[in-house]
């Protein structure tokens, strides 16, 4: 599957197994039901319509199902679609399994712990560092499986830990430039800003929101898991509080799902660094799959803009 089927154009033909991430029911104008299907393999995802689903159409094709499908890819709307012509749920004679189909950080879980394991290793303040590892360890195997969102940003398996250590690196670049910043905060903040998605949301496969990601969110879990880590640990100084407070407000503004605005130098740079890190994987992403000198399929996280490839090469 070295194409991908994200890397196919508008008017080809398809024909390849692809696994079932996520399938919304919706009624058509004529008040026949139909699916909203998200289908993925390594490359990426694409959008297909499944007409007339009945309800014994809906149990075929729930997600985590690896379907074949023969189609068209169509352009709608600046992004591509799938026009499914066949579908069918694989079966074992087709000899597929879920791992050909899922997106994985491009860096090994081993390697991205040693690098995490070392910015912890060089924290100065013994408070931010024995919460930092506390937290760390009680949620580490999800921590290092899980994607960092649903969409948009780093969705694929481990992309989580691939996120935070894209964020140390930039953070150790940041505060090599404006050394007043501490650095402990910084990592701290940096490691701990998104630790709350492994309750958030339900996994790395199909993941989509757990009842305290949809009620709670991981800003707040993470506050909180914060404040028990430093009950338990017997931490009761200032730098519990303020990595409460970076946590909560690394979302930067309130129409953006932040509690509170930065009002700490390091959280208003941790907002930064998360924020460029989010954007510059969607780009890459994008930029991908389309070919130098022509523009990219609409971009719905940043403000719904195409980006232009340059022809010539960097």
């Amino acid at each position: 599957m070295a194409h991908g089927i994200t890397h196919y154009e508008a008017g080809q033909s398809v024909e390849c197994f692809l696994l079932i991430k996520s399938a919304t029911r919706s009624i058509a104008v004529n008040g026949n039901p139909y699916l909203t299907l998200i289908l993925q393999d390594k490359s990426g995802d694409i959008e297909a319509k499944l007409w007339d689903a009945k309800e014994e159409t809906e149990k075929l094709y729930q997600p985590q199902t690896i379907v074949k499908v023969t189609g068209e890819i169509q352009n709608y709307r600046g992004r591509m679609q799938l026009k499914i012509r066949q579908i069918r749920p694989s079966n074992p004679k087709d000899d597929v399994q879920i791992s050909q189909f899922i997106e994985t950080a491009p860096m090994k879980q081993e390697e991205m712990t040693e690098v995490i394991t070392q910015y912890i290793f060089e924290m100065k303040n013994p408070h931010i560092q024995r919460m930092t590892r506390f937290l760390l360890k009680k949620h580490y195997a999800e921590f290092l499986e899980y994607p960092a969102a649903t969409k948009n940003h780093h969705e694929f398996v481990s992309g989580l830990a691939y996120h935070v250590v894209s964020m140390l690196r930039l953070a150790k670049s940041i505060a090599e430039l404006y050394p007043s910043l501490n650095r402990d905060l910084l990592y701290a903040g940096v490691i701990l800003h998104d630790l709350g998605k492994v309750i958030e949301l339900s996994g790395p496969i199909s993941t989509s929101y757990t009842a305290e990601g949809n009620l709670l969110g991981h800003i707040s879990i993470m506050v909180t898991e914060i404040g028990k880590a430093a009950e338990e640990l017997g931490i009761a100084g200032e730098e519990v509080m303020i990595l409460q407070h970076i946590v909560l407000s690394h979302h930067g503004k309130a129409e953006w799902g932040s509690p509170k605005p930065p009002m700490v130098k390091e959280a208003e740079v941790l907002h930064y660094i998360d924020n460029l890190d989010a954007k510059m994987n969607m780009l890459d992403r994008v930029l991908e799959r389309t070919k130098p000198g022509e523009f990219s399929e609409r971009v719905f996280a940043l403000d719904n803009r195409s980006f232009y490839k340059p022809s010539f090469s960097s």
